[in-house]
């Protein structure tokens, strides 16, 4: 068990355009003991460096739709009118079940479905330091051609018009310091008073008072 206390895990979610290197932090925030990551299903191919399983199972458009009729998603989108993701339910429920605090990588649209139905996640939004770094990084990866990564810059913009939607912002602009802010969101989520107040109550009694 992470901890003494009887309250529902928590929920994270972590979102960012595609190059902030919100992958990279989430990753960072596993590391966080008692975190577990959910697993998206998706219908587009795996890249080459990418092992089914680890951050995606990849599917068929008629399983996603097998999955999304029967309920099966927390929350499921089309993303740039081609390919489908969604955040399978069980992890939820693995998580309550293992006490675990879950961690979801979901695009802005994913968020605002989750936002409705989990209004206590703790939302985290990653920023790239500026437009042009975010460029230099979609081409550095060489996975998508100009116009695909124009695509990509013009989706950027309309999502950092979100940022307010969320609970707590990250720049990455220094791996190393986004990393330890993004584990101190964390850890400090875990700490909030409303929380904590149960443990609290118990501790303050075994000195005669409530």
């Amino acid at each position: 068990m992470k901890n003494e206390t009887s309250h529902a895990p928590l929920v994270f979610i972590v979102s960012g355009p595609s190059g902030s290197g919100k992958s990279t932090l989430v990753e960072k925030l596993l590391e966080v003991p008692g975190t577990l990551f959910s697993i998206s299903c998706t219908t587009r191919p795996p890249r080459a460096t990418e092992t089914p399983g680890k951050w995606y199972d990849f599917i068929s458009e008629a399983e996603f739709d097998r999955k999304a009729s029967q309920g099966e998603f927390l929350e499921y989108a089309r993303v740039f009118s081609q390919h489908r993701y969604g955040t399978p339910r069980r992890w939820l429920e693995q998580a309550r079940q293992s006490d675990l605090d879950l961690v979801l990588e979901i695009d802005v649209q994913g968020a605002g479905q989750v936002r409705g139905k989990l209004p206590g996640a703790v939302e985290i939004f990653i920023l790239p330091p500026s437009r042009e770094e975010l460029e230099r990084r979609l081409r550095a990866r060489g996975q998508d051609s100009p116009e695909a990564i124009a695509r990509r810059l013009d989706r950027a913009r309309q999502e950092l018009q979100k940022y307010t939607e969320y609970d707590y912002l990250v720049v990455n602009d220094n791996l190393e310091r986004a990393g330890r802010e993004i584990q101190g969101i964390a850890l400090a989520s875990r700490c909030q008073r409303a929380r904590m107040n149960d443990r609290a109550g118990k501790i303050l009694e075994s000195f005669g008072g409530r």
